[in-house]
């Protein structure tokens, strides 16, 4: 599934690359076909095209029927790929619901997607913004 591993097969898993072995972790944990295969933050460390090709892999399993639990900081993705979605703050679920819902809910696009009521902010606006301001709910 991943051409870059199997170009790689011959080399020890300790002397790929950091996106690389996050590939190989991913594919390991689905080797067994797991029930409900939980993908912990499966993006970190990937090049854009693997994490278009884990994307395809996770639309794939979902097509299929399998249920994935994917937890990602990357909220775009993570909603992209989503059929339902949670959203937690300091350990806690604070919003839940449809992804798409999700998506267009104002606090959403505010602080995880960068859109607000002045359109884009940037990284560290958000960051500064989000401090003083919590979830209300």
């Amino acid at each position: 599934r991943f051409p870059v591993l199997r170009e790689r097969r011959r080399q020890k898993a300790g002397y790929l690359s950091g996106g690389e072995q996050q590939l190989l972790a991913i594919c390991r944990g689905l080797m067994r076909r797991p029930k409900v295969p939980l993908l912990d933050e499966p993006f970190l460390g990937l090049s854009p095209k693997a994490v278009g090709e884990v994307s395809e892999l996770i639309q794939r399993i979902s097509a299929e029927g399998v249920a994935v639990l994917l937890v990602e900081q990357n909220a775009r993705v993570a909603l992209t790929l989503a059929s339902h979605g949670y959203v937690l703050e300091t350990g806690k679920v604070v919003l839940d619901g449809p992804a798409d819902k999700l998506r267009e809910d104002p606090d959403v696009q505010e602080f995880y997607l960068g859109f607000g009521r002045e359109g884009q902010r940037g990284y560290h606006e958000l960051k500064r913004y989000r401090r003083k301001r919590r979830w209300l709910s």
